[in-house]
Parts: C-alpha cells; sequence; structure tokens
C-alpha cells in the first residue's frame, strides 16, 4: 500500500530538446565571447526531444548508421557533413549521394549538431585535451606558447616515437618526413588543419623555428610548405623530421574526450563515442 501511495508522487523526466542541449553546450563554454555560423544544427529539428547523444569526428553514413543502432538520435559532429567546410547545400539539391543520406537521416529520425569553433576556443581547446590524453602526454605541456602545441616529452628514438603513436592511435600506416634517425625530446603539435598555416603559409616553419622542434606531428599538410621545409632541413643534416598523422586522427579523439565534458552537465540522457575511423585504406605495392 505505501509503495502504491509512493508511486503517486513519481514523476516521469521531462524530455530534454535539442535546442536545450546546445544551449547547455554554449554556457559551459564560457570564456568564448564571439559569434561562430559554423557552431550550429546542420541538420535535424531543433524541438526534437533527445533520447541520446553520439559524439564523432564526421557524421558519416556508418557512423548515423551505427548512432541509429545505439539509440542515439542527437550526433555532435566536429567537421562537415554535406562535403564542405561550411555544409552549403546550394550544388546538391539534386545530387544523389546527398538525397541518400539525408533520407538516411530522416528515415532514423536524426538531428546533428555541429560543434567545432567553440570546441577549439574553450578550455584550452578541447580538440588538443583530447588528442594528449589518447597519448597520455598531460605532464609534458610546455607551457610557454599561447596554445597548446609544444610539448617536452622524454627523449626518445624518432623510430620508437612512431612505434608508440602508431599503437596509441590505432594507426596501421604513418607518414613520415625528414631525419628517422634522430634522438628527439621536442615536440610540436598542430591538429586538424593547423598544419596549413590558418591562413598564413609560414607560421607552421616559424613555430618549428622559433621553438627548437625536432619533431612537428601534423593533420594536413601542402606538400610545399612544412613538407618541403622538413624535407630540406633533414637533406641538410638538421635535427628535424615530421609525422603525418592525417586531420581524422589528429582530431577524433578529441570528439572521444568530449563524452565526459558533456556528462558534466548534461545529466538528461546517455552520451558515447563513435569513431569515424581513419578515411584511408592503403595500397602496398608488392
Amino acid at each position: 500500500m505505501v509503495a502504491k501511495k509512493l508511486n503517486i508522487f513519481r514523476r516521469e523526466k521531462k524530455p530534454v530538446k535539442v535546442k536545450e542541449v546546445v544551449q547547455k553546450i554554449f554556457e559551459a563554454c564560457n570564456d568564448c565571447n564571439f559569434e561562430t555560423k559554423t557552431d550550429t544544427l546542420i541538420y535535424g529539428n531543433w524541438e526534437m526531444d533527445v533520447k541520446g547523444i553520439c559524439t564523432t569526428f564526421m557524421a558519416t553514413v556508418d557512423v548515423i548508421k551505427e548512432a541509429a543502432q545505439r539509440g542515439l538520435n542527437l550526433i555532435i559532429t566536429h567537421e562537415p557533413t554535406f562535403f564542405t567546410g561550411n555544409d552549403r547545400l546550394d550544388w546538391v539539391e539534386n545530387d544523389e549521394v546527398y538525397l541518400k543520406k539525408k533520407r538516411l537521416l530522416d528515415e532514423f529520425g536524426i538531428s546533428i549538431f555541429r560543434f567545432h569553433d567553440y570546441m577549439h576556443m574553450t578550455h584550452g581547446d578541447l580538440i588538443y585535451k583530447g588528442l594528449i590524453k589518447e597519448l597520455g602526454w598531460e605532464n609534458f605541456l610546455d607551457n610557454t606558447y599561447e596554445r597548446p602545441h609544444i610539448y617536452r616529452i622524454p627523449r626518445v628514438h624518432f623510430k620508437d616515437l612512431i612505434d608508440f603513436i602508431a599503437k596509441k592511435l590505432d594507426m596501421d600506416v604513418i607518414r613520415i618526413i625528414g631525419n628517422t634517425d634522430i634522438e628527439c625530446n621536442n615536440v610540436g603539435i598542430l591538429v586538424g588543419g593547423g598544419s596549413l598555416g590558418l591562413g598564413s603559409e609560414e607560421m607552421p616553419m616559424i613555430f618549428m623555428r622559433e621553438n627548437n622542434i625536432d619533431v612537428i606531428i601534423c593533420g594536413e599538410i601542402y606538400e610545399w610548405t612544412l613538407c618541403a621545409y622538413v624535407r630540406d632541413a633533414a637533406a641538410m643534416g638538421l635535427n628535424k623530421a615530421m609525422i603525418v598523422l592525417g586531420h581524422e586522427r589528429t582530431e577524433e579523439f578529441g570528439m572521444k574526450y568530449l563524452v565526459d565534458f558533456l556528462r558534466s552537465f548534461i545529466k538528461e540522457v546517455n552520451i558515447e563515442f563513435i569513431n569515424s575511423k581513419e578515411p584511408f585504406t592503403y595500397y602496398i605495392k608488392k
């Protein structure tokens, strides 16, 4: 009888909507004071009830299917969904790939929110924090630089560093440039497109020079800038090398550890990570 009476006072949790989740995220990024057109709802409905959230580097078709299988109907992605930097749709209105992907999202009832600019600009850059946590390098950060790019790791042979990174980031193939027979301890990291210079082609080279970087770990590259600089430096006997991991492998782990950040202030629904995985498979000549 007592149990029945208590049931009268039980209240079901009020569903949380997409707009409420996004508002909570913006409020948590309290050190961001700029407007962004990038961090917005890319697809779906602001008023949709959120049943579960997944974080991922990119909302690929495989990620969408896995999210639906897990019962997660809000995808928080770091990178675009519809193939251009700002998810422009004017060129894909009659495109078969876009239309099939759109139908898939409609079929599963999934909304997609892009969390990019604020993620890079809040709490010291959450993308870097995720990658560094995956590598276990939290205690090696050199705070003299304004962004979290320099790590003074224990001295290690370059080949051992490559093995370590391949195991930590689950990579079968890593591209390297420069002198592979070196000892190194000053490591620079430029995730994603940061190694392209962010509007200043010479920035990565100046960064290496001014901070006495032995090895630079990069996301994407132009082959005529940092790649050529490190290649020539090594050819002249300088202690320089470069590790090219790709955009996805340098930023995916930020989305993995975003789950912990979101769980600290979003309590209404389950939050999980889905790995969008490295986009490339490799042909190895026999």
